[in-house]
């Protein structure tokens, strides 16, 4: 997916979050309270009220459309998560936005996990979910979790980066999961014939993977069995066999319950890794990533 989101849209949100938090410093502290407080309640606004705030944000440029995704209560207490897909001349972003309880402001961004232990809950729900091909020692105490798009051009760059990362670090293991995007015309069907692949044999899913990623522009949707159906040749396994378990709804299963472990875990975007539970963009320098691990591998679990 395309990492980097119209600068007019960052502009706006980031403008939103701006003004929520200059109208949230100018109200007048509460009173001190010995009572727990009540639980608060979420919320939710309607979809044409979404729509309406939508229309008056971006109705101004007819070459950015929008869509609601989804409205529900937010991990945080009291907030309505809206999530929409902002599109335009640079592509689709996926965002969020957080309503607050009276429906009066809404904050843009990402709510972060907070404690002593913040990424320990996503690094317990991925060591039970993510079940993808894996590279690197089982016993490994660092554990990096890769959601990504075969199709997309980012995790196609961001490659040789985590490549450098696996051969350098020895105390990781990297599970790759799929998680195709419904902007790109082939990569369900690439996700399909990859869990197949990955299936048939752990080695030549590798192998199957940088094929694609290598030939990534030559794809399309016209040719996409017949490139992948190769690709599966030259990783070692049956193309025609391949071809014919990705067509089955089993395969497309397994993506869709990869696809929604990654949106259960607030991914947006490709590629997404997660190191012990940390949420970190694919696209995150080589010396980033490595500074990440060796401070992962040195933490308790």
């Amino acid at each position: 997916m395309h990492r980097s989101m119209n600068s007019r849209f960052a502009c706006v949100f980031m403008s939103l979050a701006l003004l929520c938090g200059l109208a949230g410093a100018q109200q007048k502290p509460a009173a001190a309270k010995t009572a727990a407080k009540p639980k608060s309640e979420a919320v939710l606004p309607s979809e044409e009220t979404v729509n309406a705030f939508l229309h008056e944000m971006f109705g101004y440029d007819s070459s950015i459309s929008s869509k609601v995704v989804s409205i529900r209560p937010a991990e945080a207490e009291g907030l309505a998560e809206v999530t929409i897909v902002i599109s335009g001349a640079q592509g689709s972003q996926t965002n969020k936005i957080y309503v607050t309880p009276d429906g009066r402001h809404a904050l843009s961004g990402d709510i972060l996990p907070f404690g002593a232990h913040p990424f320990e809950t996503a690094r317990r729900e991925l060591a039970k979910d993510a079940t993808g091909p894996a590279r690197g020692p089982a016993d490994a105490p660092v554990t990096i979790v890769e959601f990504s798009d075969l199709q997309c051009p980012h995790c196609k760059d961001a490659q040789p980066v985590i490549n450098k990362l696996m051969t350098e670090a020895k105390n990781v293991r990297l599970v790759f999961q799929n998680f195709p995007l419904p902007m790109h015309d082939w990569a369900a069907k690439a996700a399909a014939y990859a869990d197949c692949v990955g299936r048939e044999s752990n080695d030549g899913f590798w192998k199957f993977i940088e094929s694609v990623y290598g030939a990534q522009s030559d794809i399309t949707a016209a040719n996409a069995d017949e490139k992948l159906t190769g690709f599966a040749d030259a990783a070692g396994v049956k193309g025609a066999d391949t071809a014919a378990c990705a067509a089955k709804p089993e395969s497309t299963d397994r993506v869709e319950r990869s696809s929604t472990l990654a949106r259960a875990q607030d991914v947006t975007s490709t590629p997404t890794l997660f190191i012990n539970g940390r949420k970190v963009g694919g696209a995150a320098p080589y010396e980033v990533l490595q500074k990440l691990v060796d401070f992962a591998a040195k933490e308790p679990k």
